[in-house]
């Protein structure tokens, strides 16, 4: 796997929370933490994503039902 190495700096309370959730969490590393964190981020993004689309596609539906025509189901 390609890796990059970044440096970051998180408020003393996070950094605690990482170093605490690798040892309960059998994690090798403090990376392993933050990437497993990032990866969670990023899940939540996509899913926000298609909940958007997911919407638009509603709408866009809604429009074609409401076309003009006479409701065959009377």
């Amino acid at each position: 796997m390609n890796t990059e190495k970044l440096s970051i700096s998180l408020p003393i309370v996070l950094a605690e929370f990482v170093k605490e959730y690798q040892a309960t969490h059998a994690y090798k590393t403090k990376s392993e933490v933050i990437q497993e964190a990032v990866k969670l981020l990023r899940q939540k993004e996509l899913e926000n994503s298609y909940r958007q689309a997911n919407k638009e596609a509603d709408i866009g539906l809604d429009a074609s039902v409401s076309d003009g025509l006479d409701d065959e189901t009377r």
